[in-house]
């Protein structure tokens, strides 16, 4: 399993009898524990929060419907516009996305893992929550460590949108997190965000065209 090199890693967990977060600080990167404590949060329907390539991303179980609600309800952000997945391989992505021809899968494997994002079609039985008004969804084999150490420990693909809500900038600090957020997350992993310092860019497979440069 990838661990991030370096970075002091924070977590910080709901406590559902206080409401307040608890909260433990390590000097190590992201431990097992903590991966498996950010996973089995996903699990039971939470919203966790954690760094990727440019900024920090909310992230929970894209089959889980109140999950997905919850999360639009939290960023203000309107279901038709549709959610980025990520993964930590393209097989997690298999139950979302139409069969690929083997020259779009080698077009893909030219980008990825890394900070690109795909709207590939999506199979007939993707739910309008993570879609929204598209025939496509929007994927992507991420890079970064901690991301892709949290898909491999859930097991799946997550739902990964920008930590903000809507008409604000997405955090890319604790802080600027908790003032957005709150105490209103299940859990947060910290650690170093990547190289980026922009959010991902977009490409649509089937026109060539790059949505979001």
């Amino acid at each position: 399993m990838p661990k991030p090199s370096s970075a002091k890693t924070l977590i910080c967990k709901r406590n559902w009898a206080s409401k307040r977060p608890l909260t433990a600080e390590t000097t190590n990167a992201v431990n097992h524990w903590q991966l498996s404590q950010a996973a089995r949060a996903i699990h039971r329907g939470g919203i966790v929060a954690y760094p990727t390539e440019a900024v920090f991303g909310l992230g929970c179980d894209p089959l889980n419907p109140a999950a997905v609600l919850r999360l639009l309800a939290l960023k203000q952000r309107n279901m038709d516009k549709g959610l980025i997945l990520i993964a930590a391989d393209i097989e997690q992505l298999a139950p979302f996305i139409a069969p690929l021809t083997h020259e779009d899968e080698t077009q893909l494997a030219d980008t990825w893992p890394g900070p690109h994002t795909w709207l590939l079609p999506a199979r007939p039985d993707t739910p309008r929550w993570l879609r929204g008004q598209h025939e496509t969804i929007a994927v992507r084999v991420t890079a970064h460590p901690i991301a892709a150490a949290l898909c491999r420990t859930a097991g799946q693909a997550l739902v990964s949108t920008s930590a903000n809500r809507a008409g604000q900038h997405p955090a890319t600090s604790l802080l600027q997190l908790r003032r957005q957020f709150g105490n209103q997350l299940d859990m947060i992993l910290s650690g170093n965000l990547g190289q980026a310092n922009k959010p991902t860019t977009i490409h649509d497979l089937k026109t060539g065209r790059v949505i979001r440069p």
